[in-house]
C-alpha cells in the first residue's frame, strides 16, 4: 500500500468524504485527528499501518474465504462489547465480487501480544519476581467475550443455535493429517507420535458423548498472542479467524464456545514450553506447575463469569479435551507446513499428557 494511503483513508472516513475505488461499513464514529503514518513491522499476514497514534489500518491480502471480521466487529460493537480495539469500518472493493480491502480500529497503546507478555511474566517468576497469576484474567475476558457473541445485534440477530455435528469426525481427520505429515519426519519424535495416534485418536472420539451443543460464531482463532495487554487492560483482536478451521462450503463458521476455550488453554500450555526452550530446561517442574495451575484457574474463571452473567449453557465441558487434543494435532499440522521451528511446542505438550 503507497505512502499516504492509510492517512487518506482515515481522514475520508471521519469527514465523510468519497473513497475512490472503495465503500465503506461504518461501525463507530471515528473523529478527525492527526495523520502520520507508522508502518507495524512484525511479522503478520496482512499489512498494518498505525494512523496518528490512535488508529490502525488493517490492509487485507485478497482470500477466497468470506470475510467474517466485519460481521463479528458490528455484532460486538451493537453488544457493547469494549474490550477490543474499537471498531470504526469495514472498506471493500467497489466492484463485483470486491472482498475486505481494509480494517480500521483503534490503536491500543503500549500494546503487547500474549507471546510477549505472558512469556516475559513467566519467565521473570522463573527468575524470582512476582507471580505470572495471568490466567484468570484471559478466562474471564473469552468468557466475557463469548457472552457477547450470544448477544443478539442487528448485526447477528440470532447468534446462538443447536448443532448435531459429528465433532469426533473432524478432529480424526485433522489427527490423521498429523499423524502422516509427522511420520515424513521420520525421527525419534515421528516415532513417539505414531506409537501414541491410537490414545489420541481415544481421546478424541470422546467427543461422540455430544450428539446436541450450543453453538456461536466464535472468535475461531484464539490463543494468547490475540490477547493485548495495553495501558487500559487487556484486550483481545484479530477475528479473521483460523484458516484451518473454515466452515464448509463457504458458510458461516459456528462452533461450540469449547473451541475457542481448548485452543486458549493450550496456548498457555505452550507460553510453558517457550519459557523451557528460553531457560534450557532449568526450570521444568516449575514450568509444569505454572501450567497445571494455569489452565485450571483459566477454566475456573472463565466458567464463573459464564455462570454470572447466565450464559453457563454454552459450555459443554466433555468438549474439551477432545478438542484440545484436535487443537495440538493442528499445531503439528501448521508446524509442518509452514513453521517446522515450531513443533517442539504442540509436541512438548503432547508428550506431557501421553508419556
Amino acid at each position: 500500500m503507497p505512502p499516504g494511503a492509510s492517512a487518506a483513508l482515515v481522514e475520508a472516513l471521519a469527514t465523510g468524504g468519497a473513497i475512490t475505488g472503495l465503500r465503506v461499513r461504518r461501525f463507530v464514529p471515528l473523529a478527525r485527528g492527526p495523520l502520520g503514518e507508522r508502518l507495524i513491522t512484525v511479522d503478520q499476514t496482512n499489512t498494518s499501518v498505525v494512523v496518528g497514534e490512535r488508529v490502525v489500518v488493517k490492509w487485507m491480502r485478497p482470500v477466497a474465504t468470506p470475510d467474517r471480521a466485519p460481521d463479528l466487529l458490528a455484532h460486538l460493537a451493537a453488544a457493547n462489547f469494549t474490550r477490543t480495539p474499537t471498531p470504526y469500518a469495514a472498506v471493500y472493493r467497489d466492484e463485483p465480487d470486491g472482498g475486505l480491502a481494509a480494517v480500521v480500529t483503534g490503536f491500543l497503546p503500549d500494546a503487547a501480544d500474549g507471546w510477549d507478555w505472558c512469556v516475559d511474566a513467566l519467565l521473570h517468576q522463573l527468575d524470582g519476581g512476582p507471580p505470572a497469576d495471568l490466567a484468570g484474567d484471559l478466562g474471564a475476558l473469552a468468557a466475557e467475550l463469548h457472552c457477547a457473541l450470544a448477544t443478539p445485534s442487528e448485526a447477528i440477530p440470532a447468534p446462538v443455535a443447536v448443532s448435531h455435528r459429528d465433532w469426533a469426525a473432524d478432529g480424526l481427520a485433522v489427527l490423521d493429517q498429523a499423524r502422516r505429515l509427522v511420520a515424513a519426519a521420520d525421527d525419534e519424535d515421528a516415532r513417539w507420535f505414531t506409537a501414541r495416534v491410537p490414545r489420541l485418536a481415544a481421546d478424541i472420539w470422546r467427543s461422540r458423548e455430544v450428539d446436541r451443543a450450543y453453538v456461536i460464531q466464535p472468535h475461531g482463532d484464539l490463543h494468547v498472542g490475540q490477547v493485548l495487554r495495553w495501558r487500559g487492560g487487556l484486550a483481545v483482536t484479530d477475528f479473521d479467524g483460523n484458516p484451518t478451521l473454515a466452515a464448509a462450503a463457504g458458510g458461516t463458521l459456528t462452533e461450540p464456545a469449547a473451541r475457542d476455550v481448548a485452543q486458549l488453554r493450550t496456548s498457555l500450555l505452550h507460553v510453558g514450553q517457550i519459557a523451557n526452550r528460553r531457560t534450557e530446561g532449568r526450570h521444568r517442574p516449575a514450568v509444569a506447575d505454572w501450567c497445571r495451575r494455569g489452565v485450571d484457574d483459566l477454566l475456573a474463571a472463565y466458567l464463573r463469569t459464564l455462570h454470572e452473567r447466565g450464559m453457563a449453557h454454552l459450555f459443554d465441558e466433555r468438549l474439551l479435551r477432545p478438542f484440545e487434543v484436535e487443537q495440538e494435532c493442528r499445531e503439528l499440522c501448521y508446524a509442518a507446513r509452514f513453521l517446522p521451528r515450531w513443533r517442539y511446542a504442540p509436541m512438548g505438550v503432547l508428550r506431557s499428557w501421553y508419556d
